[in-house]
């Protein structure tokens, strides 16, 4: 730009509008004046390498992470739990279940599919488990799974083992049969895959339990066993 002939005024405006890094040692300033270039645009150089470098933007925070709700205590493996006396949660009991056909019905909600109702067979006829109404019960439940995909189910005493009848073995959710042993819960999601349900003193006494679902079977070829958690109720 010196040799050039542009003013001192345009060539020190471009150094100071102009990114860029300079050399400001003795040597290279000397170096300058030598190849004549003046005063003014020394000095401009010698400010615009003085300058500090703008420091760059701060680096983004990372996104916090929402903190997942801790299991109650007691509570650390997939599984049904009750709340007892104690306010502690203790491991519902689970049992093998039979699942026997009980004859062919036609269910509306299958656009009109013959489905077989299944008796579900269990041995004993006491659950291990005995509480007071109301009580508090936990379901922790696979992943991809939710409370209600499980039934909650009337136990029968006959004989030396306790029965109860299912629409296909918790495969259907059936409400048009009055003689099927489902009884219908609410539960609230308290953490991930875990849910709370309070049964109060109107469900009654006797036998009862969690029928865990049952995977997919091909058709005609219901399932032949589950499990149940199961618990009985008392004054």
């Amino acid at each position: 730009m010196v040799k050039a002939q542009l003013s001192d005024d345009v060539i020190a405006a471009t150094i100071n509008s102009s990114a860029g890094s300079y050399d400001t040692s003795p040597d290279a300033l000397i170096a300058l004046k030598q190849a004549g270039v003046s005063d003014k645009v020394i000095a401009a150089v010698v400010s615009k390498g003085s300058a500090a470098p703008a420091a760059p933007p701060p680096a983004a925070a990372p996104a916090a992470e929402e903190p997942q709700p801790s299991l109650p205590p007691g509570v650390e493996n997939v599984g049904a739990y009750f709340r007892d006396t104690g306010g502690n949660w203790q491991p519902l009991p689970s049992e093998v279940v039979i699942f026997q056909s009980g004859g062919l019905v036609k269910h509306v909600a299958s656009a009109g599919l013959v489905k077989e109702d299944l008796n579900g067979l269990i041995g004993g006829t006491r659950s291990r488990v005995v509480v007071t109404a109301p009580v508090t019960f936990i379901l922790h439940v696979p992943l991809g799974r939710t409370a209600g995909d499980y039934e909650l189910v009337r136990l029968h005493v006959s004989g030396n083992n306790r029965q109860f009848q299912s629409a296909a073995g918790g495969l259907i959710h059936e409400t048009s049969g009055s003689l099927r042993d489902e009884i219908d819960f609410s539960s609230k999601q308290i953490g991930l895959s875990v849910y709370r349900i309070v049964l109060g003193s109107q469900i009654g006494q006797g036998e009862f339990g969690f029928l865990e679902p049952q995977p997919a079977a091909s058709a005609g070829t219901p399932p032949s066993s589950g499990k149940i958690f199961t618990f009985a109720i008392v004054e």
